[in-house]
């Protein structure tokens, strides 16, 4: 063979590298999970009957990869508990758990599957994105053995963690997170020792992946976006919506453009438990996304993301919560404030009693300023105006600041803040901010239905999130979220 020959499958791979590493634009997947769950046990089943059942949720999230893959999908993301449930004891989880390395191993496990010991799940996964050439991202469970050198050790010997992990086209491990904001009931994970800032290289991006409730907390959520500067964040979840403020594709949303980044969030799908909710969101607005609370069927999400957001010209610029709302003089009151509880919180409210006009609400530090018309003032429904400063406390502790304009139950004050998922009042126009005392602060506008408003608002680099045009259905809900990450 001569030289140039030789040289010529490598000049040609190069070429290839270069123009995949040119990607201005890619495909991303997500797939919201209908998960077959074990029957409750606090023993633990045998090996075989763990791996059958894993099995069978591998074969629904195997038909959505290759579904994904043919439509030209670049990477899907599946939910986190995915792969076997939850309502496990530390021990009945026990079966379902593989040994899973550091990626830094370089590991196909599609090809070398027992180089680890059993690991029947991580072929499986990797042969998924080797067969389908697609970036995968799951969530199982990883098991460690430790010893009585360890004072940290558990009296069983080993650590078990709430793992995500990424495979690439070629079926190589290229990411393993452990979850280390643990939910209430997760008692059959350990927390990692230190927090993770897990991040790959794609040729359409830089990538992070954090889990579920990993999301309101500055480690790692806020550390992979600020520090390691990632483009595209990586969110398997078991989400449990939450009205009016922590609705899934709500709130998932509102951080994709608090946060400026990409966000492709995949949930389990199980209505008894109001599990429903994925989407694939860019800064801009959700490119795509499913709230589902009347099936029981999985769905899966497709649709075309930048690569690299920051330097898109749809991108939007960086914000100044506070500067508008410390620039004016508190509007006009109404001199009605009560006290209204929104998910244990106990908000200061002030009720729209016109269809339009400025009014304002403080509580400590926070006072919030609304601007607004109605289309039409109805005597069957109420909204307010609400503020919160302060330390929530329930499934864990962390401080939020939030402004926000909000549906009523009914008529009834007292039902403030409690969950409503549908309005008939129309809104002209209108114009939120606060006097917040963070920059972490995640907009978004929830209509009837639980919809959302992609391309209705935006926020202006004063801080105000504003009706862009009229908006086309009743607001439920319009809300600033803000969280105060060194008070907690």
């Amino acid at each position: 063979m001569f030289p140039s020959q030789a040289l010529l499958p490598a000049v040609l791979f190069a070429l290839t590298a270069l123009q995949a590493l040119a990607s201005d634009t890619f495909m991303a997947a997500v797939y919201e999970h209908a998960v077959i769950l074990p029957h409750p046990t606090e023993e633990p089943v045998p090996p075989d009957r763990a791996l059958a059942l894993m099995n069978q949720n591998m074969d629904v999230l195997e038909g959505a990869i290759k579904e994904a893959a043919q439509q030209g999908a670049r990477i899907i993301v599946t939910p986190e508990d995915g792969i076997y449930g939850w309502k496990f004891t530390r021990e009945s989880i026990y079966p379902y758990l593989e040994d899973i390395p550091d990626p830094a191993v370089n590991w196909i496990p599609c090809t070398d599957p027992s180089r680890f010991g059993p690991a029947p799940v991580q072929e499986r996964l990797s042969c998924m994105a080797r067969n389908n050439s697609i970036y995968v991202v799951a969530n199982i469970g990883d098991k460690k053995p430790c010893n009585s050198s360890d004072p940290s050790c558990p009296r069983d010997g080993r650590y078990q963690y709430n793992t995500d992990v990424v495979f690439d086209p070629e079926g190589k491990l290229v990411a393993r997170y452990h979850k280390y904001n643990l939910f209430i009931g997760e008692s059959q994970f350990n927390y990692p020792k230190e927090p993770e800032a897990v991040t790959f290289e794609t040729p359409f991006g830089k990538f992070g992946i954090f889990t579920c409730f990993d999301i309101l907390f500055y480690e790692p959520a806020v550390v992979l976006v600020s520090k390691m500067q990632v483009d595209t964040v990586l969110f398997p979840t078991a989400w449990m919506n939450v009205l009016p403020f922590l609705t899934a594709v709500e709130f998932h949303s509102a951080w994709a453009m608090g946060m400026r980044v990409n966000f492709l969030a995949a949930n389990t799908h199980n209505t008894s438990l109001a599990m429903t909710g994925s989407g694939i969101y860019a800064p801009a607005g959700a490119r795509t996304y499913s709230y589902n609370m009347e099936t029981e069927d999985g769905h899966l999400l497709i649709a075309e993301l930048d690569a690299h957001p920051r330097l898109s010209p749809a991108s939007p610029p960086a914000v100044s919560w506070n500067s508008h709302a410390l620039s004016v003089g508190r509007f006009s009151q109404n001199d009605h404030e009560f006290t209204g509880i929104v998910f244990h919180d106990k908000f200061t409210f002030t009720e729209l009693i016109r269809p339009g006009g400025n009014l304002t609400v403080c509580q400590k530090d926070l006072c919030c300023h609304l601007s607004y018309k109605m289309a039409g003032k109805r005597d069957d429904e109420v909204y307010v105006l609400g503020a919160f400063d302060g330390l929530h406390v329930v499934e864990g502790q962390y401080y939020l600041q939030i402004c926000t304009l909000l549906k009523c139950q009914s008529t009834d004050l007292s039902t403030c803040g409690q969950p409503v998922e549908t309005a008939q009042t129309k809104f002209e126009k209108f114009s939120l901010s606060g006097t917040f005392g963070t920059s972490h602060v995640f907009p978004e506008v929830l209509y009837s239905g639980v919809q959302l408003a992609p391309g209705e608002f935006e926020v202006l680099n004063d801080g105000r999130l504003i009706s862009k045009t009229k908006p086309t259905k009743p607001v439920i809900t319009v809300t600033l979220f803000g969280r105060w990450y060194e008070k907690d």
